[in-house]
């Protein structure tokens, strides 16, 4: 159930009767072959599908985000990390005024992790609230999965290969990986030489039945989340 097929007087029906809801929140970036936006239709799809089955409202995706290291690739947008909290933090702060209680962060890009620590403060000037804060691929079990596949899951390259992310199906040998140190302590234009078609390193693609499955963990683990892991609040 997303926000785009409520109106307000769905949305007091449903508050009524429950305070959960999901925010997604993704990035614009390049991802070498893949969508410059994968970030943010994986964490969306993940939240929908997750949500969906238990009634809960779904959130428009957050799709712009701080990713200064691919500035210098075309079509990467990137807004300052002090811009990217404070349109989490006003979301969120609308979202508690507006009567949620429960709010399921659904994380699709590692750079937005600063946000955690804001939720954490947001808390503490509304304590009969929760917000958890889920990065889909750093739960145990899809993790667990992820790891079947290979260790070597990054940026760009067969971890975030999904049939929604996809683009075209042409054939690439692995690649080497790159160092990420040097990468993060380089300004956009070097980083953008060091990273070549701009993945990490390793595959391109696993089995479609993995990833697949792979992505059946993340949804259920997600949706694990919204149903049974929020903490009592008094």
């Amino acid at each position: 159930m997303r926000f785009s097929e409520m109106n307000w007087s769905h949305m007091a029906d449903y508050l009524a009767r429950d305070d959960r809801c999901v925010l997604p929140l993704g990035c614009v970036e390049q991802h070498a072959a893949l969508s410059l936006c994968v970030d943010a239709i994986v964490s969306e799809r993940m939240a929908v599908e997750a949500a969906e089955p238990l009634g809960i409202p779904v959130c428009p995706v957050l799709s712009y985000s701080a990713t200064p290291s691919h500035a210098a690739f075309p079509g990467t947008i990137s807004v300052r990390l002090s811009t990217f909290l404070n349109m989490v933090e006003d979301i969120l702060t609308s979202l508690l005024q507006g009567g949620f209680r429960r709010i399921l962060i659904v994380n699709g890009h590692g750079g937005n992790t600063p946000a955690k620590i804001l939720a954490q403060e947001i808390l503490a000037k509304h304590p009969s609230s929760s917000i958890i804060f889920h990065s889909w691929w750093t739960g145990p079990e899809t993790a667990a999965a992820i790891r079947k596949i290979g260790p070597d899951g990054t940026h760009a390259n067969w971890l975030e290969n999904l049939p929604w992310t996809r683009l075209d199906a042409e054939a690439r040998p692995p690649k080497a990986p790159i160092n990420e140190g040097h990468m993060d302590a380089s300004p956009p234009e070097h980083a953008k030489k060091m990273l070549g078609d701009g993945s990490y390193g390793g595959r391109y693609v696993a089995p479609e039945e993995d990833m697949l499955e792979m992505w059946r963990v993340a949804v259920a683990e997600t949706r694990d989340l919204l149903e049974n892991s929020w903490p009592s609040i008094n």
